[in-house]
């Protein structure tokens, strides 16, 4: 019979069964892997006795893996290289020795026949090298035989041709080297040295050549330049890669040298002839690059040559105009250079080429506006010198009017065309596309620059300078505003809107507008400080100005101007006072028209951002007042009492319902300034002001809400007097005092009797037990001195022991008291 284990039996069979495979499928892997590895690395048939035959006949012996080869660090080419390299760098050493030190030794004969024995033999070793394929090795033997060549020439001139001029002597050496060099690694093409080799020599006959013949600094820099002109021909033409790699290295730093030295000799001449001759070697280096510029297989290194090329065209052209023009105009002739760099128009270049050309004009637009900057800062920052000589007397003339703090730059009268070109060609090139709008808002603001500081170049009047400011002010806030309605495309053309949008977007030059607007408006203010009636003048007009645009325009145009409009007639109220010899408190009064205006006018604007800007400019207003104010505290008083009335006022609108707070500090702040200014002392006068119309609104606010509660309604009312003057009736030794004190607790306590409330019942009765306390305090005092020293200890333990004795029934009296006071409101 089959006996069937169970089934839990059953699943451990099949478990440990299925470990035991597993198992053994592992061990059979690993001897695959081995057996593998072992006819691998023998590469020979395995023995007949195989595994399987040698399992029947043995048992089977599981070998461990065989380990990993170990991995070489250096590959066999490279290790080559080093010992060609290493040999070929100690048989030079070992030439250079022989030539230099033990040349004497032989006769003249067996010297010529050493070294050209061993030359030619280094030369043409290369040959069979090269047929049998060890290229390495050619190259390192070649590169041997190129250093003999050099000291083959050093020998001969030591030897033969002493009395030759030796910088003469290796320009003709290093020629014919090259020559020789370049003709060896033409006739070998698997070698790869001797071309950049010709090339690296060729970059000195000429030099030489011109220095062994004491040429002058132009011919030598033309020498640079022309040698820099034969490496970009090659590196544009020769396909060789490290021929090119030379020539290019070689092309950027022969030409860097001559672009720096004709830029010297163009900054040093002294008169159009050396001028003339500097530029054209300017204008040699400005072809190589354009040319290079032209050719380049790359794009941005086409831009970059070309960038350069333009750079140093303006560079030729201004030097020769520099040269015949005054100081003044050397910035501008070398803007009316790069200026003529953007008309270069045509099909026939490359548009990184002019990419290159627009990007060097637009540089050197960007100098000459950096150079024009200190004149524009000095015009600005100049006149708040004025600040501290108010009303001193007008200047003779603009000039005279900025620079009273700082001098002015020489050779700077040329500054306002500089300004006016660039911001002229701004507008030319940007007529469209996307960055249109960018392109205007500097062109406005290079253009504001030139205006600003045409009246101190020329030297106008002083009242002819405010007008001029004056007008750009209006000018800028005009265009500020119609810039507002007026959308203008990327192409130029206004744009059209199918549907207006939710909230208007103000381009660059709107707000750039607005900023020069007020920044013109502010500069104006200070240079007007300088005379009485310029200033009056000057800010009466800003007010009226700003309030214009203000009623016209809308969201944040109107902001702006109408906060502006606002502290110009808060100047203008001060200047007014200052002008009638009025005293700062006097001042004061009429300032405070202005945020009496300002709440009014918030009161009509519909927009929360102009209605926001109008308040805070109040604000600020009636805090200058109160500054005013300060030291005469009547008139503080009177001002304190008028904020809170303009406060109120506001607090009248249903969405500035908060001001009421700030009103009621203010009235507070008036009566207390006022009972100062009258020497009360009595505390009473302080607080009741407070305390009565605290516990009015307290009243009818549990009127309106009966679950309020009453520390909410009336505590912060009752603390306000009657902390105060339970803290002046403890130091007060007459008796009215604490008698009006405390029958005003007592009061107040059986009104929180009668109507069950916790703050009066609690406020009152601590200040009635106080007080009493206040009253009983001598009597106390007298009688614990009548009193033997034993009696207190003795009162004080039977009284801790009444208190032991009750402290239960105290607790449910303590207990029940919470209850009642809990159960009012």
């Amino acid at each position: 019979m089959t006996n069937i284990p169970p089934p839990a039996e059953e699943l451990r069979i099949l478990d440990h069964e299925l470990r035991q495979l597993d198992a053994r499928r592992t061990q059979l892997l690993a001897r695959r892997a081995w057996l593998l590895g072992v006819l691998r690395s023998a590469e020979a048939p395995a023995p007949a006795w195989g595994p399987a035959r040698a399992s029947a006949q043995t048992p089977a012996i599981w070998a461990a893996p065989a380990p990993h080869p170990r991995r070489s660090e250096a590959t066999a080419p490279g290790v080559q290289n080093v010992l060609l390299v290493l040999g070929g760098v100690l048989l030079t050493v070992a030439a250079i020795a022989f030539t230099l030190v033990s040349w004497g030794h032989l006769g003249i004969a067996g010297r010529a026949a050493v070294l050209g024995a061993v030359t030619f033999a280094a030369l043409a070793a290369p040959v069979p090298l090269l047929k049998r394929g060890l290229s390495s090795t050619a190259e390192s033997v070649a590169g041997l035989g190129l250093v003999l060549t050099v000291l083959d020439a050093y020998a001969l001139h030591e030897v033969a041709l002493p009395e030759v001029d030796g910088t003469g002597y290796a320009a003709a050496a290093t020629a014919l080297l090259a020559v020789l060099w370049a003709a060896y690694g033409r006739s070998l093409g698997a070698l790869r040295l001797p071309l950049p080799a010709a090339m690296a020599t060729a970059q000195l006959p000429l030099l030489l050549w011109l220095v062994a013949v004491d040429a002058g600094h132009h011919t030598i820099t033309a020498a640079l330049l022309v040698t820099a002109a034969f490496d970009t021909v090659v590196a544009l033409s020769v396909p060789v890669r490290s021929v090119r790699v030379v020539a290019t290295v070689g092309a950027y730093g022969t030409g860097a040298w001559g672009v720096l030295a004709a830029g010297w000799l163009s900054w040093e001449a002294t008169g159009p002839s050396a001028a003339t001759r500097a530029a054209a070697l300017l204008a040699l280096a400005a072809a190589i690059a354009l040319g290079a510029a032209w050719r380049a297989p790359a794009a941005q290194a086409a831009s970059g040559l070309s960038l350069t090329g333009g750079l140093i065209t303006v560079a030729a052209a201004g030097g020769v105009l520099r040269s015949v023009l005054p100081d003044a105009w050397t910035v501008p002739g070398h803007l009316l250079c790069g200026v003529a760099l953007l008309a270069v128009r045509g099909t026939w270049l490359p548009e990184s080429v002019h990419r290159g050309l627009r990007w060097s004009s637009a540089g050197v637009q960007a100098v000459a506006v950096a150079w024009a900057l200190p004149l524009v800062t000095v015009v600005l920052v100049g006149p708040v010198g004025w600040a501290e000589r108010v009303w001193s007397g007008a200047p003779s003339d603009a000039r005279d009017a900025v620079t009273v703090s700082t001098p002015w730059p020489s050779n700077t009268e040329t500054a306002p065309l500089v300004l006016a070109a660039v911001a002229a060609v701004l507008v030319l090139t940007f007529r469209g596309g996307p960055h249109r709008s960018v392109a205007l808002s500097g062109a406005l603001g290079l253009a504001w620059a030139a205006v600003l500081v045409l009246p101190a170049t020329l030297e106008l009047p002083y009242l002819a300078g405010l007008l001029m400011l004056g007008v750009t002010t209006a000018a800028t806030l005009t265009a500020a505003a119609y810039s507002r309605h007026a959308h203008v495309s990327d192409d130029g053309q206004p744009a059209r809107q199918t549907e207006p949008p939710a909230r208007p977007r103000h381009s660059p030059i709107t707000l750039t507008a607005l900023g020069l607007a007020l920044l013109t408006s502010l500069h104006l203010v200070v240079l007007s400080l300088a005379a009485e009636g310029a200033t009056l003048a000057v800010l009466g007009s800003l007010t009226a100005l700003f309030a214009a645009v203000a009623a016209w325009q809308k969201h944040e145009i109107r902001a702006v101007s109408a906060a502006a409009s606002l502290a110009y007639a808060t100047a203008l109220a001060c200047a007014t006072g200052a002008s009638l010899d009025w005293q700062p408190h006097h001042i004061a009064l009429l300032v405070l028209v202005v945020p009496a205006t300002a709440a009014l006018l918030a009161a009509r604007l519909k927009d929360s951002t102009s209605t926001l800007s109008v308040e805070i400019t109040g604000a600020v207003a009636a805090l200058l007042a109160i500054d005013l104010a300060a030291m005469e505290p009547p008139v503080l008083a009177l001002v304190l009492a008028l904020c809170g009335v303009i406060a109120a006022g506001t607090a009248v609108r249903p969405d500035r319902r908060q001001v009421g707070y700030a009103a009621a500090a203010l009235f507070v702040l008036a009566t207390w300034v006022r009972l100062a200014s009258w020497e009360v002392g009595s505390p009473e006068a302080y607080t009741l002001p407070v305390t009565v119309p605290a516990l009015v609104v307290g009243f009818v606010r549990r009127r309106r809400d009966p679950g309020t509660s009453s520390w909410t309604a009336y505590g912060p009312g009752l603390s306000v007097t009657l902390l105060p003057s339970l803290l002046a009736a403890w130091g007060d030794l007459d008796w009215p005092r604490p008698l009006l004190l405390g029958s005003a607790a007592l009061l107040v306590t059986l009104v929180g009797a009668r109507q069950r409330l916790q703050a009066l019942l609690v406020l009152g009765g601590g200040t009635l037990a106080l007080v009493a306390l206040h009253e009983l305090a001598p009597y106390i005092a007298q009688a614990m001195g009548a009193v033997p020293r034993w009696v207190p200890p003795a009162l004080a333990g039977l009284l801790l022991l009444a208190l032991g004795a009750t402290y239960e029934q105290r607790l449910r009296d303590a207990r029940r008291v919470r209850e009642v006071l809990g159960r009012m409101h």
